[in-house]
């Protein structure tokens, strides 16, 4: 019997999540306001996605009170930036720990250089980055009407999110842009018609064609 073991070199035990599990990931980006946090439970809902948001790990990881927990809350009170390793990890045991293979990742990767370290750490890159592309003054109209009475207060705050994202996030889709893998929604409109234009992203070309 003809023997294997030298055919290659033995892989380090770390085998990337990307070798492990082989899972679809699409990343979910769009401006404070554009409405990802409603059309993800659509995705959810209708397309058997796990929903992964970066904030929600931190947030949990916090809470538990974990060696970890207790260095990022305490980055985060000294006003420095979590390390994108140190998200990446906490989204990457999510997605080991899920039994799920496709994940929506909301609100990530948040600049150029989370995304570069997200492919670095895990070996994968996104099937899809879905863009939800709607205007500041929508976007403004949306969030005021969320904080009651709190008006005056967030004009600033919000204003000053818009400029984040688009300085920091809009790279990012540039970059999946030159890859072809952005599709681009029109986010303006009622979530119905929102939500049509994202069916049309998941539903698979064999059952379009139906």
């Amino acid at each position: 019997m003809g023997t294997v073991v030298d055919a290659a070199p033995i892989k380090a035990t770390n085998e990337s999540l990307a070798e492990k599990k082989k899972p679809t990931v699409v990343f979910v980006l769009g401006g404070p306001g554009s409405g990802k946090g409603t059309q993800c439970s659509n995705i959810i809902e209708n397309f058997g996605y796990t929903h992964l948001s970066a904030g929600d790990l931190l947030r949990a990881e916090i809470k538990s009170g974990s060696e970890n927990g207790t260095m990022i809350q305490n980055m985060i009170k000294e006003g420095k930036i979590v390390p994108s390793e140190v998200t990446i990890k906490l989204l990457q045991r999510a997605m080991e720990e899920s039994h799920n293979d496709k994940f929506l990742i909301d609100g990530f990767p948040r600049n150029e250089e989370n995304r570069a370290a997200f492919e670095a750490v895990t070996g994968i890159e996104p099937s899809v980055v879905l863009f939800f592309d709607c205007h500041e003054k929508e976007m403004e109209r949306r969030l005021l009407s969320r904080n009651e009475g709190r008006v005056d207060d967030n004009i600033e705050t919000i204003r000053k999110r818009f400029r984040v994202f688009l300085e920091s996030s809009i790279p990012v889709v540039e970059y999946y842009e030159s890859k072809g893998k952005v599709r681009k929604i029109d986010a303006a409109r009622p979530i119905e018609e929102v939500f049509e234009s994202v069916k049309v992203v998941f539903t698979p070309k064999n059952e379009k064609a139906n």
